[in-house]
């Protein structure tokens, strides 16, 4: 894995040698070149630590998701802030299994970072609305409930908030 700033002077040194290929004549390799620099871009804005712990998050192997992200020793320097946001995300989604003031604590800096779609931060509302039922505070847990349905536009997670508002009433 490669520092995201070193991604982009690779990016930029393989474009000047693209443009180089391109003066003495070399077409095909100078499109070759350019066609390898945008995989670096594309790795800049989307890690490939966390598309491989995604993955891995897919098959809900847990373990394995945990082990891919034990590989970003800094995320701070490695990482762009969304991507922070989604490390913090997954580390809830691996810690709400185990430890529910550990996945509280990742999941609020997740939202307080940034997530890039609405079904994820939903889900991190949600997650955020369960815990905080279970450490009985029943109003900030509607206030999350509340506004994960507002983000929950394609109604993938209707089922999941009525089944917890259900649970709520018995609070």
């Amino acid at each position: 894995m490669f520092n995201k700033n070193l991604k982009l002077v690779i990016a930029g040194l393989i474009i000047a040698y693209a443009i180089y290929q391109f003066i003495e004549g070399n077409i095909g390799n100078g499109i070759f070149l350019i066609l390898l620099s945008l995989i670096f871009v594309f790795l800049y804005f989307r890690n490939e630590i966390i598309l491989l712990a995604f993955l891995r998050m897919r098959k809900q192997d847990l373990a394995g998701t945990e082990k891919w992200l034990s590989k970003i020793k800094n995320p701070k320097s490695a990482l762009t802030t969304k991507q922070q946001g989604y490390y913090n995300y997954l580390h809830g989604i691996i810690y709400s299994q185990t430890n529910l003031t550990q996945a509280e604590k990742y999941f609020r800096k997740a939202l307080k970072l940034g997530l890039t779609m609405d079904y994820d931060v939903a889900m991190a509302k949600l997650s955020l609305a369960g815990i905080s039922m279970q450490k009985r505070r029943k109003r900030e847990a509607t206030t999350l409930l509340n506004e994960a349905k507002k983000l929950d536009k394609n109604n993938m997670l209707t089922e999941q908030i009525r089944m917890m508002q259900q649970q709520m009433k018995k609070i």
